[in-house]
């Protein structure tokens, strides 16, 4: 009886914990894999680096993406294996830039070391460069539409969208961190309502565009900055695997261009943390 009562409680001697990389794969290759799966299929923080999007998206803004918006997808691939929505008009999406997709098709795999340590270990191998750039664009145009732009006032479909103006405001533009006047507009583009800016420098407005008609199971996307925006009418259309989910929230904002604050990044905008998008 005393044997098996010594024999239950023995405690087994402690191990010690495993040491180099088998012992860093066990510390951080969960928690890593399960930050990885998540940005592959739930949300992902993305900043925003240029005004292009302003005033709805600030320079310094930190946003969450909603992944499974449209659609799950086998994570690190563009194959979607559950449809959950379709984009619509007025929806804030990030997506891949056209342009700068690499050409190389093994790209992506070649890529994966650097994806795996988050571009952490600069040693590790793969293209130095990402195989594609993010951007982040109102949509405007589905499958089907005619889009036009005239004087700023878009067309879809042959009739122009409702806009209002509305008070003036000072874009900041972080190349120089001076105030740019600028005329602003309340807009409704089917059921969503959203605010544009329109510049009142002389020649500098963008030029017309269209009509064109947007090709099937391809997109059409806009800034909401009209006249200092790189978007569709300089490089065309996003086909629909290429957008990667729809922006939903400002979770962190910081303004480059006030001092005092967190290195590098300028100082909080206690206003914008929270804000959801429309």
């Amino acid at each position: 009886m005393g044997d098996g009562l010594d024999i239950d409680l023995r405690q087994e001697p402690p191990t010690e914990p495993s040491g180099g990389l088998w012992g860093a794969l066990q510390s951080w290759g969960p928690p890593l894999l399960a930050v990885l799966v998540i940005r592959s299929i739930l949300i992902e923080p993305f900043q925003i680096p240029s005004g292009s999007m302003v005033p709805t998206l600030a320079i310094g803004d930190f946003i969450v993406v909603s992944k499974f918006a449209y659609g799950l997808r086998v994570p690190f691939t563009d194959i979607e294996i559950l449809e959950l929505g379709e984009p619509q008009r007025g929806d804030i999406d990030v997506f891949i830039h056209p342009p700068t997709v690499n050409s190389d098709p093994w790209c992506r795999i070649k890529r994966i070391p650097k994806d795996w340590t988050l571009d952490l270990l600069p040693f590790m191998p793969g293209p130095e460069q990402p195989c594609t750039i993010d951007y982040v664009k109102r949509l405007v145009g589905l499958p089907g539409d005619t889009i036009e732009v005239r004087s700023d006032v878009l067309y879809v479909n042959g009739v122009a969208q409702p806009r209002e103006q509305v008070e003036d405001y000072d874009y900041v533009d972080v190349r120089g961190c001076y105030p740019q006047r600028m005329t602003q507009y309340r807009n409704t583009l089917d059921d969503a309502q959203f605010t544009t800016l329109q510049t009142t420098a002389y020649g500098m407005h963008a030029r017309d565009y269209g009509p064109v008609v947007v090709p099937e199971g391809e997109y059409f996307f806009m800034g909401d900055n009209r006249d200092n925006s790189a978007d569709g009418r300089y490089w065309g259309f996003v086909p629909r695997h290429y957008i990667r989910g729809k922006a939903e929230i400002v979770w962190l904002s910081f303004d480059p261009c006030e001092s005092g604050g967190v290195p590098g990044l300028g100082a909080p905008r206690g206003e914008r943390i929270g804000q959801w998008l429309e």
